[in-house]
């Protein structure tokens, strides 16, 4: 994200397994939600169209017991 003099990462993660994170770009806001199996929204956050410089979407890296653990919304501390 463009916040002026720098730049802010956020991050989205699916805090478990079974869930995933849609994106969505409305009326110049870009949402970006974790939804259960069933549909259902989590938490969503909500980011300025015209701020946001990109999405990048990876793939989780899976654990031995595949679990993922716990995960957020979160910024991401500066470099």
């Amino acid at each position: 994200m463009d916040a002026g003099d720098t730049t802010r990462t956020y991050e989205v993660v699916a805090s478990r397994a079974g869930r995933r994170v849609e994106t969505a770009v409305r009326r110049g806001v870009v949402e970006v939600s974790e939804v259960t199996r069933n549909g259902s929204v989590v938490r969503t956050a909500r980011f300025m169209a015209n701020r946001v410089l990109a999405l990048v979407e990876q793939p989780v890296p899976r654990t031995e017991d595949g679990e993922r653990g716990e995960g957020s919304l979160r910024e991401d501390p500066k470099p």
